[in-house]
């Protein structure tokens, strides 16, 4: 593979500097480029990290890049930071995410009808993990809480956005609940944590 350009040894060099996401509408004013060529660019320093089996890895969420290190050391990087290595969450909390990241932006209300159990405490532990967030109210009587995913979770489960869950457009409503929990858990399992350049993503523990 072909040695980086200046465009992208900037990207990097910026990416690493910042030690958190940076949004596009950022990167391409301060790089004075448009979307398409920040994508392009992007994209070959991901191929770079990837074919020369680099350390660290560019991640993509939404519209936002951030430098993390490769999940393959993630044990070594623990060991280095003394942090301890998450736990897996449980059913209950993923089945509420699951619920949040198809559905979303849901309230808790809604939550509690699909599950048929009252989710106060999973909902505010995944919100205190950063896994989801609040995001709004909806405009009705009482103004609900409406919650969504966010950036750690797209980090958690190794996904550029949401919309690369897998689909369930070809089932039913009564198949869907279950469905979802199974395809959260078995299609995209929680990789092994991927630190950021100075701190640990936030532990998915119940």
């Amino acid at each position: 593979m072909t040695e980086l350009t200046e465009l992208e040894c900037t990207l990097e060099a910026v990416l690493f500097a910042a030690g958190d996401s940076v949004s596009e509408g950022k990167l391409c004013a301060v790089l004075q480029i448009d979307k398409g060529t920040l994508e392009a660019a992007a994209q070959e320093l991901a191929d770079y990290y990837d074919f020369n089996r680099r350390g660290i890895r560019l991640l993509h969420l939404d519209d936002r890049y951030q430098l993390a290190s490769r999940g393959d050391y993630a044990s070594a990087v623990r060991g280095v930071l003394e942090t301890r290595k998450p736990q897996n969450l449980t059913p209950s909390a993923l089945e509420v995410l699951a619920i949040v990241a198809y559905k979303q932006p849901v309230t808790k209300t809604y939550i509690e009808q699909v599950r048929g159990v009252d989710s106060t405490y999973t909902v505010n532990s995944l919100a205190e993990k950063g896994l989801i967030e609040d995001c709004g109210r909806l405009d009705v009587p009482g103004r609900p809480i409406l919650y969504r995913t966010t950036e750690s979770f797209l980090r958690s489960f190794g996904l550029s956005s949401v919309s690369q869950l897998p689909s369930l457009d070809s089932f039913g409503d009564e198949d869907n609940q279950q469905l979802m929990i199974s395809e959260l858990e078995e299609a995209v399992p929680p990789q092994e944590e991927e630190t950021e350049q100075a701190d640990v993503l936030k532990e998915s523990e119940d």
